[in-house]
């Protein structure tokens, strides 16, 4: 596989493994965006003439990429908003099983909201505790992340689908923003009933882009209340016209940032996502065999089968100051250390934070 640091400046200046707090911006991207904001600054609205068609080719490739129809996608400005439209969309009083500890841009929405929530726990046992919550407290919807942003545990997608077999009106609503361009992602093969994700980690597409889908079964139980002039086909359109997707991209969409999405995607899939996919499992198998003979992992990691490629190390503010003052970026989170391991980073990335580790 090429050498990539020429695609990521910031890779010259330190050992870069803080993807799971921000991914970084491959240079063509960067070099995208700059012609985008020249033609809008000579052409101004004649530029903007195109973007609804620019907007609907930014959603056929985000919705290829992660086998969705285009029809079931919105691109929206971060997870956060998705997930806000969506919960405003659910009737009040349902019942929603939350992790324990989950990001809180998947827990406050809920926890502030007309909702009677519970919980089940995030350790080893990840699962079994989500099977006996639901025995218990017998939930409308279980939202959740794909990868837990403390500690990379990642959810077992086939207990996803025996989740469903067995539960077969309980609303999946997932938030991939750990995980989505870390690995190959089929929605229409994943039990998932809605999935989104901000792009700035791992789809490494800078801020203010996501997208969201949700399956077509999903939409008899979510009645979304946003609405802008973007939602309607025409300026002659009612608002009670308004497509599903589109209660999902009111107002003018930014064809800058949906279009760095895009960018990053055929960025990826330039490179060739099958081998960077490989990389990243290989090093994260490596720097897994290697923490754990080190003894720095807690057995909510060490128990699991699979796992992301995102660690929390045992250690505390004096390693840590210690591991940014040798440029190894990382970040403290859980009480712990945090490293994680993108396309972009090597073994010998992994062989510097080792030598500093011990």
């Amino acid at each position: 596989m090429e050498d990539l640091k020429k695609h990521f400046p910031a890779l010259q200046s330190c050992t870069y493994l803080n993807t799971a707090s921000n991914g970084v911006i491959p240079k063509p991207i960067i070099d995208w965006r700059r012609q985008h904001d020249l033609d809008l600054m000579n052409h101004a609205s004649v530029f903007r003439d195109k973007h609804k068609l620019h907007i609907e080719e930014i959603r056929k490739t985000v919705s290829r990429f992660f086998d969705a129809s285009a029809a079931e996608t919105a691109l929206v400005p971060n997870i956060s908003f998705a997930l806000n439209t969506v919960l405003e969309g659910l009737p009040k009083g349902q019942k929603i099983l939350l992790l324990k500890n989950d990001y809180p841009s998947v827990n406050w929405p809920v926890e502030t909201r007309d909702f009677e929530v519970c919980y089940a726990e995030i350790d080893e046992n990840l699962e079994q505790n989500i099977e006996a919550a639901i025995a218990k407290h017998k939930p409308d919807v279980f939202m959740f992340s794909v990868v837990q942003w403390l500690n990379g545990i990642k959810i077992d997608f086939e207990f996803l689908k025996q989740l469903k077999s067995y539960h077969p009106n309980l609303l999946l609503i997932a938030d991939g923003t750990q995980y989505m361009g870390a690995e190959k992602f089929s929605f229409a093969d994943n039990a998932i009933d809605v999935l989104g994700a901000s792009a700035y980690k791992w789809l490494t597409a800078g801020y203010g882009n996501g997208f969201i889908t949700v399956k077509e079964s999903a939409r008899e139980r979510i009645f979304p209340k946003t609405i802008g002039f973007n939602s309607a086909e025409r300026f002659e359109s009612l608002p009670a016209e308004t497509a599903f997707m589109k209660h999902f991209e009111p107002g003018h969409q930014d064809t800058l940032n949906y279009g760095s999405l895009e960018q990053a995607i055929l960025f990826q899939e330039k490179l060739g996502t099958e081998n960077i996919y490989k990389k990243i499992a290989s090093l994260s198998t490596k720097a897994r065999a290697s923490f754990a003979a080190m003894g720095l992992l807690k057995n909510d990691t060490l128990l699991r089968e699979k796992h992301a490629s995102i660690y929390n190390l045992k250690g505390d503010k004096s390693q840590y100051k210690k591991l940014m003052e040798n440029n190894i970026i990382c970040s403290l989170r859980g009480g712990g250390i945090r490293v994680s391991f993108h396309y972009y980073n090597t073994e010998a990335d992994l062989d510097k934070l080792l030598y500093f580790l011990k």
